[in-house]
C-alpha cells in the first residue's frame, strides 16, 4: 500500500476531522498543504541518511514526514499537547522519528543534540515557524552556538527579506547583522499564503541560514557587539551618534563617543542601516577597549 502524503488539502482535512482538532490562534498554527514547497524546504536542508534534523512545531507532521524520508534521525519538538496523539499516528511508519513535548525557547538544545544525534554526522534545524516567535527562536539557535549545519525555516516573507538584506536599504536592521554574523543568509523561495490551512494574512518565505565555521567578523566581546548593533538601530530615523548617545553612552560621554567614531573611520551623521558587519565589529571592538 502506498503511503498518502499528509501535506495535501484532502488528507490534512481528514486528519483534522478525525481528531476534532481546532487551531489555536495564540500558537500561530498554519499547516502547509503543498508538497512542492515542502520538497524545496527539505532540499535546502541538504539532508542525507547520515544526517539528523530537529523540527520545531511539527503540527500534524506534514514536514516531519518529508524529513523522515530523507534524514537518518528526526526529533520534532511540539508545544501543543493536543497534537501528540495525532503525530504518534501520522508518523507511526518512521521509527527513527521522535516527538518531544516542550517549548523550544525553554529547552537545552545543546544537550538534546548530544543525546539524540550521537550517531549523525551533522544536524540541521528545519521548521515552519509561527510568526510571533520567529526572531526569538532564530536568535536562540544562533547565539547558543549550537553545532548545526543549516537552519532552514519558513517565516513571514518580510522578516526573511530583512534577515538576508545587505547594508544600505530599509530592510537591513539588527536582525540582519546578528544573523549574518553567524551565518550566510539566503531566501530560497517565496511561499504564497494560499498554500496553508488556515490561510495567514501574509506571504511567507523559506530562509536558509548556513552556519559559518566561525563568525563573519572578529569581535572582542559578542555581548558588546550585540549592544552596539541594537543601540545603532534603536530609532531608525536617528543618526548613529544620536542612537549611540541615547542607548549606549549617555549624553555626558559625547566627546568620548565622537572620538571612538573618528578612530573607527565612521561619520557620526550616518545611520545604522549603512554600516557593514566589518564596521560594526570595528566600532564594538573600540568601545570594548575603551571600557577596559
Amino acid at each position: 500500500m502506498t503511503m498518502r502524503d499528509i501535506a495535501t488539502p484532502t488528507r490534512t482535512k481528514e486528519i483534522l476531522k478525525k481528531y476534532g482538532f481546532s487551531f489555536k490562534k495564540s500558537l500561530g498554527q498554519n499547516f502547509l498543504v503543498d508538497l512542492n514547497i515542502l520538497s524545496k524546504i527539505v532540499d535546502a536542508a541538504e539532508l542525507t541518511k547520515e544526517k539528523g534534523a530537529i523540527e520545531i512545531g511539527p503540527g500534524i507532521g506534514a514536514l516531519t514526514e518529508q524529513l523522515s524520508r530523507r534524514a537518518g534521525k528526526v526529533v520534532a519538538v511540539e508545544i501543543d499537547q493536543r497534537l501528540l496523539p495525532i503525530l504518534a499516528d501520522t508518523l507511526s511508519a518512521y521509527p527513527h522519528t521522535e516527538i518531544v513535548h516542550g517549548d523550544v525557547l525553554e529547552m537545552d538544545l545543546g544537550t538534546l543534540i548530544q543525546e539524540k544525534f550521537s550517531e549523525q554526522e551533522k544536524v540541521s534545524v528545519v521548521a515552519n515557524l509561527p510568526y510571533y516567535v520567529t526572531s526569538a527562536i532564530l536568535m536562540k539557535l544562533l547565539e547558543e552556538r549550537l553545532p548545526l549545519e543549516n537552519i532552514v525555516v519558513m517565516i513571514q516573507k518580510e522578516v526573511a527579506e530583512r534577515i538576508a538584506a545587505g547594508p544600505g536599504g530599509k530592510e537591513y536592521g539588527a536582525l540582519s547583522v546578528l544573523a549574518q554574523f553567524y551565518a550566510e543568509a539566503e531566501v530560497v523561495t517565496i511561499v504564497p499564503h494560499s498554500v496553508f490551512i488556515p490561510q495567514p494574512n501574509v506571504d511567507s518565505a523559506v530562509l536558509r541560514l548556513r552556519i559559518r565555521n566561525k563568525p563573519a567578523v572578529a569581535v572582542e566581546s559578542e555581548a558588546m557587539f550585540y549592544r552596539v548593533v541594537k543601540a545603532s538601530f534603536a530609532q531608525r530615523r536617528k543618526t548613529l551618534s544620536n542612537n549611540l548617545l541615547n542607548n549606549l553612552f549617555g549624553k555626558e560621554r559625547k566627546e568620548e563617543m565622537l572620538g571612538i567614531l573618528a578612530e573607527a573611520g565612521i561619520e557620526p551623521a550616518r545611520r545604522g542601516e549603512t554600516l557593514s558587519l566589518e564596521e560594526f565589529a570595528r566600532l564594538s571592538n573600540l568601545i570594548s577597549q575603551a571600557a577596559t
